[in-house]
């Protein structure tokens, strides 16, 4: 079985693609990567080269994979930064075309639209694409704090409004809602300074957890974080099917790579050196549930 990743991808560094295909293949995943960015590099760093490569091509691929017939052993569509809308709507095709051949195939998206303190980085035609239609797709949604309150309507800076956020979310389709990112008491549409923790929320519309780990003080751009907390929670949760466990796996691997990266003041994540934190994180976090 395997997992179509459909997302940008960088030359140099980690994101995108680059941030999701090594975590999921450390963790024993087939990975089918579609492109839908070429850049040389995220656009953090401000100044980049590349483009958009375009629904048509995204389409084209997914095509290709039909007509040699292994659509039936994708078990789950990945979907990160799109690019544009157009990119958007190849992505729900992908999904509809792997749930028709195979109708338990997940799909875990991560709704890539910007975050707190940075606001919008995609296109403006993004955000509607990512309420109105690719959300009630999917099974498995991944937002940031930004996100959440951008998809939902809602003021996210308490647990309760929080809480009503990751709802709504569950009213429009999606069976699982993890925040990838939540400080209470900080409006995601002003700005943050790094504080002591941060945390991470999960519900599957009856239950909701929070696991909290120390926040690392970067301070610098991190990108490809989200990226890699999709992948490395996707996999884990299509082995657990337990959001709480998932939850736990998941937390103390992304730290474990972002302590390695903040510790070494790498402007990328060090995938590669810290890699055995994916399959036994060197820390432990727990889950509780609120």
């Amino acid at each position: 079985m395997a997992i179509l990743s459909i997302q940008s991808h960088v030359v140099y560094g980690y994101a995108g693609n680059t941030a999701a295909v090594f975590p999921l293949q450390r963790l024993g995943r087939e990975v089918w990567a579609v492109n839908t960015v070429e850049f040389s590099n995220h656009t953090g760093y401000g100044a980049w080269q590349g483009q958009v490569l375009g629904a048509s091509l995204a389409a084209v691929l997914v095509q290709g994979l039909e007509e040699r017939g292994v659509l039936g052993n994708c078990e789950a569509v990945l979907s990160g930064y799109m690019g544009d809308a157009e990119v958007g709507e190849a992505v729900i095709q992908a999904v509809r075309q792997v749930r028709k051949i195979n109708p338990q195939a997940l799909y875990c998206c991560d709704p890539v639209m910007g975050d707190i303190g940075r606001g919008f980085y995609v296109k403006p035609g993004i955000p509607d694409i990512f309420k109105n239609q690719v959300i009630t797709l999917a099974d498995i949604i991944t937002p940031n704090q930004f996100e959440l309150e951008v998809l939902a309507g809602i003021d996210t800076s308490s647990l309760e409004g929080t809480r009503k956020a990751i709802d709504a979310l569950h009213a429009k389709g999606p069976k699982v809602v993890l925040v990838t990112s939540f400080r209470e008491g900080i409006s995601p549409l002003g700005s943050v300074s790094p504080g002591e923790h941060i945390d991470m929320l999960v519900s599957d519309g009856t239950m909701l957890y929070r696991i909290r780990t120390p926040e690392l003080p970067f301070t610098w751009i991190m990108a490809g974080s989200g990226d890699l907390t999709a992948a490395v929670f996707l996999s884990r949760y299509l082995e657990t099917r337990d959001i709480q466990q998932t939850l736990e796996l998941c937390a103390a691997s992304v730290y474990g790579i972002m302590e390695a990266t903040f510790t070494r003041k790498s402007r990328e994540l060090l995938m590669i050196q810290a890699q055995e934190e994916l399959v036994v994180p060197s820390s432990s976090f727990k889950a509780v549930r609120l």
